[in-house]
């Protein structure tokens, strides 16, 4: 991953994955997943405050080529080791049992619930086709629909409004 704090993205270049000589930093596994995430200002801060403190901590051991998220000794994290941990995290905490990956769903949701565009969605998780992220996330929320039909019905009335005032003013109406 590289960060550009100045233009606020996140670009996802590299994967680590284990094989037979040990951890290595690969391209991700199609050219969807390679893709660039806009930050807000808050998950800015957060990453920027994690440097500090990694920066501090490894003084010259600290690389700024280096990974995000690290081992005391600057080394990238093992994938499981953040599942471990996480895992520990949510039984710690009594919530009902989620997987690390599982945070991806939760993201594509609260994006949508947002209202973002479904392509915004499909760049956001590296989906190749917007169809995969259609048929995965929009039966999630049934709000959306309300949402959606409450919106077309705002739209056809006001049209309706518009019509009709018209109508009443003396203009003809060609339908």
């Amino acid at each position: 991953m590289d960060l550009d704090a100045d233009r606020r993205e996140l670009t996802i270049s590299r994967q680590l994955v284990e094989t037979e000589e040990g951890m290595l930093a690969l391209p991700p596994k199609s050219t969807a997943s390679q893709r660039t995430i806009a930050l807000d200002s808050e998950t800015l801060r957060l990453l920027r405050e994690l440097e500090r403190l990694q920066r501090r901590g490894l003084g010259p051991g600290w690389h700024v080529t280096g990974p995000i998220f690290c081992k005391p000794d600057g080394g990238p994290l093992h994938p499981d080791y953040l599942s471990y941990h996480f895992h520990k995290l949510i039984v710690a905490s009594g919530l009902p049992p989620i997987r690390l990956h599982d945070l991806r769903h939760g993201a594509a949701t609260l994006a949508l619930a947002s209202g973002a565009d479904l392509r915004v969605v499909k760049g956001l998780l590296g989906h190749a086709s917007i169809v995969l992220t259609a048929d995965v996330y929009t039966s999630v929320l049934p709000q959306l629909y309300h949402d959606s039909a409450r919106a077309m019905a705002q739209m056809v009335l006001r049209a309706a409004r518009r019509t009709a005032r018209r109508v009443r003013r003396g203009h003809t109406v060609e339908v």
